[in-house]
């Protein structure tokens, strides 16, 4: 099957994407903040730059979109078109996620990943009201080294 747009398009396309900031990252910041959480940003000293850092209860947090990080839930679908690229690709990408989050245990840092499937569809804000209650009594009281929120599959 063919890209339904020309190599030019499909490129300024996919520029656009961002590694950061992006919605579900900053929906979660802003709600935690309204918490009162305090937290630094994209830390480049630890393992894969956490999106958010929480030194004093020794926790990060990513937020993974669920296409780039293959998950295993409805929004994750390979593309047709050059299928081998994007399965090498995310299986990267899967690889460094995991020699990333075992960097962070040795460390002694509890590591939070939420997905996007958490954050998205119809009751996305009564699911991000959940989410954030969870990540704050994770961030208060959690004794996991690692959580992970997904949406429903």
């Amino acid at each position: 099957m063919s890209d339904v747009v020309d190599v030019a398009t499909r490129s300024r396309m996919m520029s656009g994407i961002r590694a950061k900031n992006t919605q579900p990252e900053v929906l979660v910041r802003k709600a935690l903040h309204r918490r009162g959480f305090r937290y630094r940003l994209h830390v480049k000293d630890l393992p894969g730059h956490p999106d958010m850092v929480f030194p004093k209860y020794r926790a990060v947090i990513f937020t993974h979109g669920c296409f780039w990080h293959g998950h295993t839930c409805p929004l994750f679908k390979v593309p047709q078109t050059r299928r081998d690229f994007w399965v090498e690709k995310i299986e990267g990408n899967r690889q460094r996620d995991k020699r990333v989050l075992d960097a962070l245990n040795q460390m002694g840092w509890r590591v939070l990943v939420i997905w996007e499937c958490a954050l998205r569809g119809k009751a996305a804000r009564n699911r991000l009201d959940e989410t954030v209650g969870d990540i704050a009594e994770w961030l208060y009281h959690g004794q996991e080294f690692r959580l992970e929120i997904e949406g429903s599959r």
